[in-house]
């Protein structure tokens, strides 16, 4: 298994400077990590930089909250893929979801997966700010709208991934979606749990320590 294949390196601070993305791009082609994670004004920045190899460039929409209009983050998928986007990472809207209002989280996800046709669509749910049961149903409207994976976390919630909320996340999706796991993943030993149990992918800031075996301070995503 190469770990590195399964990692997202992500950099979405606020004060991420364009000389992070490039150090973020350069890391990533060190160690030959799957993808790389950035805000949506960035995405050019990370296709120039990665141009010539196959490490793939995820963007965030509607991040971190999910609480703008539909329209408006189905303008912002649009523009990371013309950007040169392989992957939307989305934030559903968590307080419709809590509203009862499903419909409105599954045409959403519907929307922005329409707008960006065949490239990769992960879904965030925020776990942490949702029972087991709207976990579930969260799970159960991205496969409805066919998005291509779930995924846990912002990283800047409340709080990351869990090991119970993955196997909440794959009652539900059972193969028919794939499951992120991102927020708090910063040591190898954490990481080699979460795939064993099913995650093909990993959002984290920590990649490098965790390729090379070694661990992060505890305040960093």
């Amino acid at each position: 298994m190469k770990l590195q294949k399964f990692i997202d390196h992500t950099l979405l601070k606020a004060t991420a400077t364009e000389q992070d993305i490039i150090n973020l791009c350069n890391e990533a082609k060190e160690h030959h990590f799957y993808a790389v994670c950035v805000n949506g004004c960035y995405v050019k920045l990370a296709k120039e930089q990665l141009k010539n190899t196959d490490i793939k460039i995820a963007a965030v929409v509607g991040f971190p909250l999910g609480m703008m209009s539909t329209r408006a983050k189905v303008f912002e998928a649009e523009q990371c893929i013309k950007d040169g986007a392989d992957e939307i990472d989305m934030v559903i809207n968590v307080g419709k979801l809590k509203s009862g209002e499903t419909k409105y989280v599954e045409e959403e996800i519907f929307k922005i997966k329409n707008e960006i046709e065949d490239k990769i669509l992960k879904v965030i749910l925020e776990n942490c700010y949702l029972t087991e049961d709207e976990i579930q149903l969260a799970c159960q409207l991205a496969l409805n709208a066919d998005a291509d994976f779930v995924k846990t976390s912002t990283g800047f919630g409340t709080g990351g991934a869990t090991f119970k909320d993955i196997k909440l996340m794959n009652d539900i999706v059972d193969g028919k979606a794939q499951i992120k796991a991102a927020g708090g993943i910063r040591d190898l030993e954490t990481a080699l749990k979460y795939i064993k149990l099913g995650v093909t992918r990993l959002g984290t800031s920590s990649g490098v320590d965790l390729v090379t075996k070694g661990k992060t301070d505890k305040n960093q995503y």
